[in-house]
């Protein structure tokens, strides 16, 4: 099984999964760059796999339907709203590529009809725009509740996992962070090699739940250095995560 980053639009990502049996695509916010890999790799496309209805994630669903006749899996709370949709899934269902096998797991808020597709033996979650590296999605259609409990089960997850999310953010997420996690000594760490892989050119995904988990402000609510940093009393993560959230929407950096 081997995943392959397809950079789209202008920070998207799609992902190309080689299973065997079976080539799937996640979240194709356009069809032309799937195509080329695609052509390069010399495969014929047998999946789409769409965590959440926005047109940066769907984009491609009809142009390649039409052209390779593939399967579109989405999510089924959000079937009128997902372009093609063949099979609508929900918290639990598995979904399988080939000879690899995708948990699905319902995590709203950026979205009512958000998903994930976890492997477990593939060490590997796609999240959309739920979970990001160091950030989290913004709440378009939930609550600060919804999208804590969603991150809670998204970092339950074995630590090894690898975090395929939906669009290179990485150092505006992580920028912000340091403004409210200033002495996080992993967080400074991590910064500096996303500092590198950016001048470089080079993508910061996939992450990992470990690093998520020391790095992510919106994974860290529950701390009471967090809660002091936006001038809350420890004891109220949700509270805690909504006054984060609040201060990112206007981060400019």
């Amino acid at each position: 099984m081997q995943i392959s980053l397809i950079p789209c639009l202008s920070d998207n990502y799609a992902y190309l999964i080689e299973a065997a049996g079976a080539v799937a695509v996640v979240d194709p916010s356009e069809p032309e760059p799937v195509l080329r890999i695609l052509r390069d790799k010399g495969l014929h496309l047998t999946h789409i796999l769409n965590t959440h209805h926005h047109f940066d994630h769907t984009g491609g669903n009809l142009p390649l339907k039409e052209q390779f006749g593939a399967t579109i899996i989405g999510p089924a709370a959000d079937s009128h709203r997902i372009p093609g949709l063949d099979q609508g899934v929900g918290e639990d269902d598995v979904v399988t590529l080939g000879d690899t096998r995708w948990t699905v797991m319902n995590i709203p808020a950026h979205t009512s009809g958000h998903i994930a597709f976890w492997g477990r033996e593939q060490a590997a979650v796609f999240t959309g725009d739920t979970l990001f590296a160091m950030g989290c999605g913004r709440l378009f259609e939930g609550t600060p509740a919804q999208m804590w409990a969603s991150l809670q089960k998204l970092v339950a997850l074995p630590p090894d996992t690898r975090v395929y999310c939906g669009h290179e953010y990485t150092l505006s997420n992580g920028r912000f962070a340091l403004t409210v996690d200033i002495g996080n000594a992993d967080l400074h760490a991590r910064m500096t090699d996303v500092e590198s892989a950016r001048l470089q050119g080079r993508p910061t995904i996939p992450s990992s739940i470990a690093l998520e988990r020391a790095t992510n402000p919106f994974l860290r609510a529950t701390e009471p250095a967090l809660a002091t940093a936006v001038g809350l009393a420890a004891g109220d993560p949700v509270a805690v995560f909504a006054e984060l959230r609040r201060r990112k929407d206007s981060f400019k950096g």
